[in-house]
């Protein structure tokens, strides 16, 4: 959730950060600005400055800020900032404050770093629009330091950032509350970033934010929600603000389709297909894993009602969330009507017979069932009759990595071999007992349940307060203490609220049990940052959170994942998404390819053991002849894992799919983990480091089966 300036100068103030006196200013209350807008009306002293309120960058530059020296120039100077755009977004507020006198300028912030895994303190000593500028010409203007997420802010850093700007001592004191109070309001809000550019000394000596960017985690607002007050909908369209209210990850873009996808993995690598085949998509919207009818009637309202969209395509793949009770949640929504547009299913996995056979009762021919995603593809081809030409998709001949294994970077004609990798067990099998953390709650007794039927040995439950109850016929503890006491624990799986899944981790930890998989998702970032330095030189590794869990098919599955579709075999898995993972290895099956072991590291950008460390476990064991890597945008773990294993000499074949190739730069699609950054390269970068690293790139998902098969031959 990001702040505008003036909401972000508030939460500044709250938090004891001095800003120049101000007030807001709304279109739609400025009738008459000439009568509304004198200097009596006001308590902020003259001489003023105007500011846009957008949330984006670059307004200075376009005429967005202005300076008046008196009341008379208020009311012209309001009226055109209300007609001015800032990157063609408009401005329903303005900012009207005290200009301050200014000494100097610098540059203050405090940010979570995904690439560092930590929070981080940046102070420069200049600020102002130009910094960007500044540091191409001055490098050692900014000083960055790494900050403990368990330590917090610690003294000597606010030392090392006083002595960079090299200042008067006198001002040491009021430097040092203001850094401590930006410490407080950064970790006390659930801060992903508070910037103050420029920070300003005034000419009295003071310290004064002149300007302010907040971006708060939305799964830290979700648990706190006194800090939604500042969740403005007027920047927002109705669509976009009727999803969020509904729970659902929606972007609207320029296309012709209207998607529904369970999973920001799927709906991306879904979007890219739609991309490819030249039926651009209306929108992104992931229904996530527990829609209900509400948000189910929510997401039909919306496709359905967006004049832009012509025929709307949903493709779910039931893993937590059954495809079963997403057709009896459609049936409902259209309340017995045949869809007043096109309407394209495609169901797979859990519940999806059982979902095709309802949906076959559905009135009129607007309805259509698809038994795969390329007929649901050529479906809204005929529907459409979209030019069969790909948009922007790499030709097979030439996409990288596609048209052949190198058998200098796959290690053709030869078995994988570890190289300086220590070969470890996985150490999960048939015999591995599993506690449930969260077994009396609804997803807890479900899923242990499934996994019971996968044969699974599952020996206890854990809820607090609930103590000697039985769920399963299994019993129930308070504490993972008390049944560590009573039972052998090779493994726990979390199935627990997110406002108390850290805790879980930790209580798991503390007990010593190996494995800990944390199903959990919506945990705040530096709650998970915490979380992660603790468990640091501890016996425990942790998998996830966000994450359907791990699957070692014929002997374990921990996890939500639909254990038929996973077969013995050589190809370990590793994902950044479930339902991404589900698709994927549904391919593999059907072409005769099996699995060594399917492990989903988590969606969110803070994670356990990640993606490098979960693939040094399986290219060990050694049924693992290849690896597949299903990535999405944003991050560098794919391609540092890669990198990482030919570092380390192993020669197996690597293959990876990245999803969300043709999404649109810094937009977040449904996982916190899934952003393209602007700036680093974006997606080319990505794929190009990929290659370099010898790695078989996927270009759709048609890809991964074949070119998985192609390199199992070589070996």
């Amino acid at each position: 959730m990001q702040l505008n300036e003036h909401d972000s100068k508030t939460l500044f103030q709250e938090s004891g950060i001095a800003t120049p006196q101000g007030i807001l200013l709304q279109r739609d209350l400025m009738v008459n600005p000439a009568a509304d807008m004198s200097a009596e009306n006001f308590s902020v002293p003259l001489p003023w400055m105007l500011k846009i309120q957008v949330l984006a960058g670059g307004r200075g530059k376009q005429g967005g800020v202005v300076a008046l020296d008196s009341p008379e120039e208020l009311p012209t100077a309001a009226q055109r900032l209300f007609e001015l755009e800032v990157n063609a977004r408009p401005a329903p507020f303005l900012r009207l404050e005290h200009r301050a006198t200014i000494a100097r300028e610098f540059y203050l912030s405090l940010s979570l770093q995904r690439e560092w895994g930590c929070p981080v303190l940046t102070i420069g000593r200049q600020g102002g629009v130009e910094v960007e500028t500044i540091g191409a010409e001055d490098p050692e203007n900014l000083l960055v330091q790494r900050l403990n997420a368990l330590a917090g802010l610690g003294a000597h850093q606010v030392r090392a950032a006083f002595f960079h700007l090299g200042l008067d001592k006198s001002l040491w004191p009021d430097f040092h509350s203001l850094l401590k109070n930006l410490w407080d309001c950064f970790t006390n809000n659930g801060l992903l970033l508070a910037e103050i550019n420029p920070l300003v000394l005034t000419r009295e000596d003071k310290w004064l934010a002149l300007d302010g960017k907040i971006e708060v985690d939305d799964n830290f607002a979700d648990l706190r929600p006194e800090v939604k007050r500042f969740a403005r909908e007027v920047y927002f369209s109705d669509q976009e603000n009727r999803a969020k209210a509904a729970g659902l990850s929606y972007h609207r873009f320029e296309g012709r389709v209207g998607l529904m996808v369970n999973g920001a993995g799927l709906a991306m690598a879904t979007m890219d297909l739609l991309n490819h085949s030249g039926l651009q998509p209306a929108n992104f919207l992931d229904l996530g894993g527990g829609a209900g009818q509400q948000a189910m009637d929510e997401a039909m309202n919306i496709l359905l009602g967006d004049p832009q969209v012509e025929a709307v395509l949903i493709n779910l793949f039931g893993g937590i969330l059954s495809c079963e009770k997403v057709a009896m949640a459609l049936m409902t929504a259209l309340g017995g009507q045949a869809p007043v547009k096109p309407l394209v299913v495609r169901f797979s996995g859990h519940g999806a017979d059982a979902g095709r056979s309802l949906l076959s009762d559905v009135p009129g021919k607007t309805l259509h069932l698809a038994d795969d995603l390329n007929q649901a593809l050529d479906i809204l081809r005929d529907i459409l009759q979209a030019d069969s030409t790909p948009s922007g998709k790499l030709p097979r001949s030439s996409a990288p990595g596609a048209d052949s294994v190198s058998k200098k970077s796959s290690g053709a004609n030869r078995s994988p071999r570890a190289g300086s990798l220590v070969a470890q067990p996985f150490g999960l099998d048939r015999t591995s007992q599993v506690l449930v953390q969260g077994l009396t709650g609804r997803e807890g007794r479900r899923h242990a349940e499934l996994m019971r039927e996968y044969g699974v040995q599952i020996v206890a439950g854990v809820t607090p307060f609930k103590e000697g109850e039985n769920v399963l016929g299994l019993p129930v503890y308070s504490s993972v203490a008390q049944a560590a006491a009573r039972h052998h624990i090779d493994a726990s799986i979390i199935f627990v609220p997110a406002s108390v899944a850290a805790d879980a981790v930790l209580e798991a930890a503390q007990a010593n049990v190996p494995w800990i998989i944390c199903i959990t998702e919506g945990i705040p970032q530096m709650e998970m940052l915490t979380v992660l330095e603790q468990l640091k030189g501890s016996n425990s590794r942790l998998i996830g959170p966000n994450t359907p869990g791990l699957i070692v098919p014929g002997e374990i599955k921990i996890g939500i994942m639909p254990g038929g579709i996973f077969s013995p075999g050589p190809v370990a898995v590793l994902s950044r998404s479930g339902t991404l993972t589900y698709e994927a290895v549904h391919r593999l099956g059907a072409a005769g390819i099996g699995q060594s072991v399917c492990i989903g590291v988590g969606g969110d950008p803070y994670v356990g053991l990640g993606l490098k460390a979960c693939a040094e476990l399986v290219v060990a064991d050694p049924r693992t002849k290849a690896l597949l890597i299903l990535g999405e945008i944003g991050g560098r773990a794919e391609e540092e894992t890669a990198e990482h294993l030919r570092a380390q000499g192993w020669t197996g074949p690597i293959l990876a799919f990245i999803a969300g190739r043709t999404a649109p730069e810094g937009k977040r699609l449904g996982h916190a983990g899934a952003i393209l950054e602007k700036g680093g390269g974006g997606i080319q970068a990505k794929l190009d480091r990929l290659q370099t690293a010898g790695v078989t790139l996927c270009s759709d998902l048609d890809d991964v089966a074949r070119l998985t098969g192609e390199a199992l031959d070589l070996i």
